[in-house]
């Protein structure tokens, strides 16, 4: 909380912890402040308190005044100067730089507020003793669910001798290493995805995979069918790409497909984006009923599925992939190993049709070259020797009884699931606005993942994502029972 006996007045201090958050994106463009008369009551101090504080975070460029609205985030990047506001310039400064750019202000898609909580730590003054754990909203499993004693062996194994400089001192193959892409290949079999290795291109990690497929096949302007809820940083790129993005509802199982044919009729879209198997945020799979109708709209309209598979070391065994049903000749396979082994190893990859590998190939050499070969060569043999398989089902496990204890605190707290928990994510009704809920809990020095983040157009909802990994102590669910029943 405020501190009276602080250096620095009550007004600097409430100023300095908003300018913090909005810097770091905690508090994400559009993002709306506390009114002054309830963020008084949430940090103890008087509304002029408050009403000063705003007033300066007004003239600093970071905040602007809706009338009759409140106080929000402004978006600080222009089209025209395309760079952000410094960070707490003079009135003055701030205030000649938005006379100029302001009439440029371009509406963004802000997805920094999920992308930089990957890399939030929390305060080491918390008040709370589970503070310091993985965030509940957060898209990762902990790290101490990923230690493996098989990994640095095989590092070790593919530095050894000459080894080491050959990998080092020279690029490696375009498509990637051929002994990763073999392994990959014998691994795809299990999902019924059967391919030679030479239309396998490995990727520093799966994102960059999504955008080698974006900027291969769209330009400005085309249009792009996405699930919503959905992947806000898929949003954010296929927007800064200037694609027109079109929302399909993502139900229990797959995509409205009445609205997939509407977009197919009028804006002729050149690309759908799916996450098939254990959907990011709501967990859940698509059936095959839904995979064909989904294919045989592709085939009568003449556009690409790219088929997200990031999740698939932990579904169930025969969950449907379209890729599979369709073997590769409109879908596109992308999948990666950040979420199940190693983060920053940044591996993963696109298993292509045949007509489309070279192209993606060249969009790879144009945007970095070459992948490192040495992790890749060393996640090879992780694949090879099995290790990676019985690492996969040891999780699994694990990740079972985390969710069932934490669908069980969710549920005793008063919330309820829109979807069937599933996978490493729920997808919770908190019954009050998640986005005002989680600007609260910053104040706990927890980060919770808002249902705004995860549609096209951010729009209000009382929905969250929870990881359910990181959501199974009862302490954080009593807080947050507090914080939102504050709300009502």
């Amino acid at each position: 909380m405020l501190m009276k006996a602080s250096s620095h007045t009550l007004t600097e201090q409430l100023v300095q912890r908003f300018s913090e958050r909005i810097k770091s994106r905690l508090l994400a463009a559009g993002a709306r402040l506390p009114s002054v008369r309830e963020c008084a009551r949430q940090q103890s101090v008087s509304p002029h308190t408050v009403v000063a504080a705003y007033d300066q975070l007004v003239a600093a460029g970071l905040v602007e005044a809706r009338k009759q609205r409140g106080f929000f985030v402004r978006d600080m990047h222009f089209s025209k100067q395309n760079r952000p506001l410094a960070f707490m310039e003079t009135a003055q400064h701030a205030m000649k730089s938005l006379v100029t750019a302001g009439a440029e202000a371009k509406p963004r898609i802000d997805a920094t507020a999920l992308i930089r909580g990957m890399f939030y730590r929390p305060m080491a003054q918390a008040r709370y003793p589970f503070a310091g754990m993985l965030q509940p909203g957060m898209g990762v499993l902990p790290p101490d669910w990923m230690q493996s004693d098989f990994m640095g062996p095989a590092v070790r194994k593919v530095c050894q001798g000459k080894s080491l400089l050959d990998a080092s001192l020279r690029y490696g193959e375009p498509l990637g290493d051929p002994l990763l892409r073999e392994a990959l290949s014998v691994k795809l079999r299990d999902h019924a995805l059967d391919l030679p290795a030479s239309r396998i291109i490995t990727t520093l990690g799966a994102t960059q995979a999504l955008d080698i497929v974006s900027r291969t096949l769209l330009k400005a302007g085309d249009a792009v069918m996405v699930e919503e809820p959905g992947w806000a940083v898929e949003f954010a790129r296929l927007d800064a790409m200037g694609m027109r993005i079109l929302p399909v509802p993502r139900n229990a199982d797959g995509p409205d497909l009445a609205v997939m044919a509407r977009y197919c009729e009028e804006h002729n879209p050149k690309l759908y984006v799916s996450v098939s198997v254990l959907h990011n945020p709501t967990g859940a799979c698509l059936s095959p009923a839904s995979a064909h109708r989904m294919l045989q709209l592709a085939a009568s309209h003449d556009f690409h599925i790219v088929e997200d598979d990031t999740y698939g070391h932990i579904a169930p065994a025969h969950a449907t992939r379209m890729s599979a049903l369709d073997g590769l000749q409109r879908t596109i396979y992308v999948s990666g190993f950040a979420k199940i082994l190693a983060p920053n190893w940044r591996i993963g990859f696109i298993a292509s049709p045949a007509h489309l590998t070279e192209r993606l190939l060249d969009t790879k050499l144009l945007t970095s070259l070459t992948t490192p070969a040495l992790l890749e060569k060393a996640l090879a043999h992780c694949i090879q020797d099995g290790h990676l398989r019985k690492h996969c089902e040891r999780v699994k496990v694990r990740l079972d009884a985390a969710r069932s204890r934490s669908a069980r605190l969710a549920l005793q707290s008063g919330c309820s699931f829109a979807a069937e928990p599933a996978g490493l994510f729920g997808w919770v009704d908190a019954g009050v606005d998640t986005e005002e809920l989680a600007s609260r809990m910053l104040d706990d020095n927890i980060l919770l993942a808002p249902g705004c983040l995860f549609t096209a157009t951010r729009n209000p909802s009382q929905l969250m994502r929870i990881n359910f990994a990181a959501t199974q102590d009862a302490a954080f669910w009593r807080l947050f029972v507090q914080r939102r029943d504050a709300m009502r």
